[in-house]
């Protein structure tokens, strides 16, 4: 593998430094590095971060790779900037063996866009009634150390005791989606003034907060390690801010959707809002902007869920939740973070990069750009504003909310271990 010199980028936003990759690692990070027998990437004004890592993908294989395959996510995430995803169990089968998440895992090494990192099921069938074999895909090829029912809420206080016992073992975390489904029977938007309005269904934010308290107390109890998915609203916040107070190994991530978007856009019928959790009020978004900015929400991750054309082009009522997100979360969290001023692009490094890793125990990323680290890089052009136009996604599925919306910021290049996945914002 070739040497690489990336000249002149702005190391985490901070000032112009030139980084050599020689192989897999960065070699050498300084000014004025001789460019002698390397490929010279000229990087004036960009910000180079370490690769991002994402907690939470939706990868759909096996079952539905109408809607999106290892291969497809894989190459939308290098083109979001991503060096690492972990994906969600809900697959059919449901990752719930060892069998299935070493399926997956090596699907993502053939590939070779990202490393892929599975997410086991904690229940047989997401069904929530038995525990799945933890152990089994913990020791798998796969080294599963996430456990999720995402989609489904582990409702069941009992085996979520249970599943927080049997990872503290090993050191693994519990994953919740947090939706007591009785509170959300029938449930379309966020409860409130606009469902009220529409006569639509509300979810209301008890449905989450109740689960995101009791579960933090089983944490407190057991002693063991819970993740909070997509947590959206203030009063989570709160919940989780409290919890942390307290000494709870509580880690809560947030989605670039509910950094952005309002239930008011729900007032135009468009599917592509649909989501779950829905989309709050204007109060929980800002409530959720300072809660990633003073660390109460310690991550970004997109909770990407590609869906084909026929799931999203139909009336509301039965239209499919979820958005797709992973080539558009920077740009987001650039918008709503960075050009705010609640952020710096090293707080967008420790939030989509050092911390996800961190969690999720991914080897190799989340790493400072320096001297011996693995070469996992995306380099930012930040002053570049486009709308955003989902034809030319690498996703299988198009179901962007931001979909002829100007956006901040472009990743133009990805390094996996050195390798170039991302050239000119074109995949390799």
């Amino acid at each position: 593998m070739s040497k690489i010199l990336i000249r002149g980028a702005k190391v985490l936003g901070g000032e112009p430094q030139d980084v050599l990759i020689d192989g897999e690692v960065v070699a050498e990070v300084g000014r004025g590095l001789s460019a002698e027998g390397a490929e010279v990437v000229e990087a004036a004004g960009k910000v180079l971060l370490p690769g991002l890592v994402d907690l939470h993908t939706h990868l759909r294989e096996p079952g539905r790779e109408d809607s999106e395959t290892v291969l497809t996510g894989t190459r939308a995430a290098a083109s979001g900037g991503y060096t690492a995803v972990f994906a969600m169990a809900n697959t059919f089968p449901v990752a719930d063996t060892a069998g299935v998440v070493e399926q997956v895992y090596r699907l993502g090494q053939e590939h070779g866009y990202c490393d892929v990192q599975p997410i086991g099921a904690v229940t047989v069938g997401l069904e929530g009634r038995k525990l799945a074999e933890l152990g089994a895909m913990h020791e798998s090829a796969a080294g599963v150390t996430v456990f999720s029912d995402d989609g489904k809420c582990v409702d069941d206080a009992v085996i979520m005791r249970r599943a927080l016992e049997y990872v503290k073992a090993f050191g693994g975390v519990v994953a919740q989606h947090a939706q007591e489904p009785r509170l959300t029977e029938g449930a379309q938007m966020n409860e409130g003034v606009v469902s009220a309005e529409l006569g639509l269904g509300g979810w209301p934010a008890v449905a989450e907060e109740s689960i995101i308290a009791r579960d933090v107390l089983l944490a407190e109890h057991v002693g063991s390690r819970v993740h909070i998915c997509h947590l959206s609203t203030a009063g989570s916040v709160e919940i989780v801010r409290w919890a942390k107070s307290r000494g709870i190994d509580v880690t809560a991530e947030v989605t670039p959707h509910h950094l952005l978007l309002t239930d008011e856009l729900v007032r135009s019928y468009n599917p592509v809002y649909k989501v779950n959790p829905p989309l709050r009020t204007e109060k929980d978004v800002l409530a959720l902007r300072e809660a990633l900015a003073d660390g109460t929400i310690d991550i970004v991750a997109t909770d990407h869920a590609p869906h084909p054309h026929e799931d999203k082009d139909c009336e509301w009522a039965a239209a499919a939740m979820g958005m797709v997100g992973l080539e558009t979360a920077l740009s987001v969290v650039q918008e709503t973070m960075v050009e705010t001023g609640l952020l710096d692009w090293a707080g967008v490094a420790s939030r989509m990069s050092f911390k996800p890793a961190l969690i999720g125990q991914a080897t190799g990323h989340g790493r400072p750009v320096s001297a011996g680290e693995p070469a996992n890089l995306t380099l930012v052009d930040t002053e570049y504003r486009g709308s955003v136009d989902p034809a030319g996604f690498a996703s299988r599925s198009r179901n962007t909310p931001y979909e002829g919306r100007e956006l901040p910021g472009r990743v133009t290049h990805t390094w996996l271990r050195g390798r170039a996945t991302l050239v000119d914002g074109k995949l390799t």
